[in-house]
């Protein structure tokens, strides 16, 4: 699966510049989203290719300044999310998670916290085996340093603790 990915990772950086040296202007998420589907469909029909197994999410801003997010899958489809999880068994429960606590406006730490809590769904070890990347307007991105995440953890982890002690459930922020 590797190796899917770095093969659709390249095509996709080619036909970015390509992209670029012809409409001279950078193209967008949506478009990028779209070559990667199409890509991902034409290997399901060709003879001879066995299909891409991985499905992507891309991140980016549109060119008002909204963030945006695009999930392609082998099939090649497409399509625009607010929120998204992938791959895992356990990526229903956590798409359920997403929309129920998933708002409109929602600000960068409150983002970051709840994709922290949805991956604490899934991961045992707490921050060691988690990578968070902040994607910003301007394509800046910021990998948040373990104990940055690790914080945010043990500041979960506290809340549910002083949830169970006084005998509700987690307070809501």
């Amino acid at each position: 699966l590797t190796a899917d990915a770095r093969v659709l990772i390249n095509k996709t950086r080619t036909e970015a510049q390509s992209y670029r040296l012809t409409c001279e202007d950078a193209p967008s998420v949506e478009y990028l989203a779209r070559y990667i589907a199409r890509t991902q469909q034409k290997y399901t029909q060709r003879g001879g290719v066995r299909p891409f197994g991985i499905a992507t999410l891309l991140a980016g801003f549109s060119e008002e300044g909204s963030p945006v997010l695009y999930q392609t899958d082998p099939a090649g489809t497409h399509s625009e999310w607010k929120a998204q999880v992938i791959g895992g068994r356990n990526a229903k429960s956590l798409r359920e998670f997403l929309e129920k606590n998933w708002e409109e406006g929602l600000e960068e730490d409150k983002a970051v916290r709840m994709s922290v809590q949805a991956l604490l769904e899934v991961v045992d070890s707490g921050a060691k085996n988690m990578e968070i990347c902040v994607v910003r307007v301007g394509g800046k991105k910021t990998i948040l340093e373990e104990k940055d995440v690790d914080e945010i953890v043990k500041s979960i982890e506290a809340e549910a603790e002083e949830g169970k002690t006084s005998g509700g459930g987690a307070a809501d922020e």
